[in-house]
C-alpha cells in the first residue's frame, strides 16, 4: 500500500476502503506522508466526496490518531458546541459561559480560522496571555474547578485533523462535506464530551451556501454521531450577512464580552437562544424554549456569564484586566470611516465579501505559516434593512496598513448593496 496509489484511486472518483484511510491518516500524522502528497488526496475527496461509510472511517481514523479523553468522572454529562464556521461567528465565546453558568459542564476544543471564517483559538489568542495549549489534565481540570474550558487542538488530541485542518485552509479546500463532517466529529470524539450540539450554518458567509447542502451535513454528522453513540444535535442557521457587528479577532472578543454584560446584538441572541435551547434540553435543565430563553437571559442580567468567562480567562492565564477594561485591547494603527456616498436601505451585505476583506486585512491567513493581526477587521455600522442618509458611516475599517485602508474603504462601499 502507498500514498500514489490511495491518491490515484480517490481522483478516479473511486471509494478508498478502511484500511487505505486509516494507512493515510496514520502515515501523514507521523510524517511519513508529505504535506504536497496530502494535498493531492484532500483536493481528490474534495472535488469527487465520499461516501457515508468513508466518511465515518476518515472521521474514525482522525480520532483515533491520539488520546480520546474520557471526561465521566466530572460527574454530569459535558456538552460540546460546534459551529460549521461563519464571518463574525463570536457564538461560542458567548454561549459557552452562559450555559456553563447554568451549571452544564462546557469542554470544548476549537480550530483556528479557517478560509474566509474567524477560528475561536485566534481570537482567544487576542487576549494577552490566554492559553489555548493545556494538557489534557489541565483542560479536564479546569472543567471540574470552574465548568467550562475551550481550548485548542493541543498536546495529542485529534493529530491528525490539526494537519488536515491547516493544510484544507491554504489550499481551499473548505467547502466540503465530508471533510467539514470528519473535522468537526473527530474533534467532538477525542474531546470526551457526552452530547454535541452543532451549528451547521449556510449562506454566502457558510461554508455550506444553501439550505440544501446545509441539510445534507447535517445529516451525514449525525449518522456519524449515532455510530459513534454520542447524542448530536444539529441546528442550521442562516449566515447571508455577518454575525453581530464585529469581524476580527480581538473585535469579537470586544462585541462578545459587551453582549455577555447584556448589549447584545439581537442576530446574535436569536442564535444564542436557539442554540442555547438545544443544550439545555440535552443537558436535562430546561424542557422548552421559554423557560430555556429565561434562564439564559437572567444569567446575562445578574452578572453570571460574563462572572463565567472571566473566570475562564483567569484559569487559562489570561490577563482579566482587559476584559474588565475593553480599552486596554490593543487597537489597529488606522481605524478608517466609511461613509456613504448616497441615502439607502441596505438590501444585503455579502458576507463570503467582508470575510475576504478581512482575510486580506491580516485578520485570517493566506498561507500555513501566516500570523495573524489580532487587532485588525471591521465593525460594521450599518446592516440589513436599515436605513441609511447620505454622509453616514457603514462602518470601521480597523488595519495596520494605509493602503490596505484605502482599497478597503472602496471594496466595502461596493460590499453595501
Amino acid at each position: 500500500m502507498n500514498i500514489q496509489d490511495i491518491i490515484a484511486k480517490k481522483a478516479d472518483k473511486q471509494k478508498i476502503n478502511k484500511e487505505e484511510i486509516e494507512y493515510f491518516i496514520d502515515k501523514y500524522t507521523n510524517g511519513e506522508i508529505t504535506d504536497y502528497q496530502a494535498a493531492a488526496l484532500i483536493m481528490a475527496i474534495y472535488i469527487n466526496g465520499m461516501d457515508t461509510q468513508e466518511i465515518v472511517n476518515l472521521t474514525l481514523a482522525m480520532a483515533n490518531s491520539g488520546d480520546i479523553l474520557d471526561l465521566s468522572n466530572i460527574g454530569k454529562t459535558v456538552i460540546d458546541k460546534h459551529s460549521t464556521g461563519g464571518v463574525g461567528d463570536k457564538i461560542t465565546l458567548i454561549l459557552s459561559p452562559i450555559i456553563a453558568s447554568l451549571g452544564v459542564p462546557v469542554a470544548k476544543m476549537s480550530g483556528r480560522g479557517l478560509g474566509i471564517t474567524g477560528g475561536t483559538r485566534d481570537k482567544l489568542e487576542s487576549i494577552p496571555g490566554y492559553k489555548t495549549q493545556l494538557s489534557e489534565q489541565e483542560f479536564i481540570n479546569n472543567v471540574k474547578q470552574i465548568g467550562i474550558s475551550l481550548i485548542g487542538q493541543t498536546g495529542n488530541l485529534a493529530p491528525a485533523d490539526r494537519k488536515i485542518y491547516a493544510l484544507r485552509d491554504v489550499i481551499n479546500c473548505t467547502q466540503s462535506i465530508p471533510l467539514i463532517a470528519s473535522s468537526i466529529m473527530s474533534k467532538k470524539i477525542a474531546s470526551g464530551a457526552g452530547k454535541i450540539v452543532i451549528d451547521v450554518t449556510y449562506g454566502s458567509g457558510a461554508f455550506m451556501k444553501n439550505l440544501a447542502e446545509a441539510k445534507k451535513l447535517a445529516k451525514v454528522i449525525t449518522e456519524i454521531g449515532k455510530l459513534v453513540k454520542r447524542q448530536t444535535k444539529c441546528v442550521l442557521t442562516k449566515m447571508d450577512e455577518p454575525l453581530g457587528y464585529a469581524i476580527g479577532n480581538s473585535l469579537e472578543i470586544i462585541e462578545s464580552v459587551k453582549a455577555l454584560k447584556g448589549d447584545m446584538p439581537k442576530d446574535i441572541e436569536n442564535v444564542i437562544i436557539k442554540l442555547g435551547n438545544e443544550i439545555l434540553n440535552l443537558a436535562g435543565v430546561s424542557k422548552n424554549l421559554r423557560q430555556s430563553k429565561k434562564q439564559i437571559l437572567e444569567n446575562i442580567q445578574n452578572g453570571k456569564a460574563y462572572n463565567k468567562f472571566v473566570e475562564l480567562v483567569e484559569i487559562q492565564g489570561g490577563d482579566i484586566s482587559f476584559i474588565e477594561n475593553l480599552d486596554k485591547f490593543k487597537k489597529a494603527k488606522y481605524i478608517q470611516e466609511v461613509k456613504s456616498n448616497k441615502d439607502f436601505i441596505v438590501k444585503s451585505i455579502d458576507a463570503s465579501k467582508i470575510g475576504k476583506l478581512c482575510v486580506y486585512l491580516g485578520a485570517g491567513r493566506i498561507k500555513k505559516e501566516d500570523s495573524i493581526e489580532h487587532e485588525v477587521g471591521i465593525v460594521l455600522n450599518k446592516k440589513v434593512a436599515d436605513k441609511v442618509k447620505k454622509g453616514e458611516i457603514l462602518a470601521y475599517i480597523h488595519t495596520n496598513s494605509e493602503d490596505k485602508a484605502k482599497y478597503a474603504i472602496e471594496e466595502l462601499k461596493r460590499i453595501y448593496q
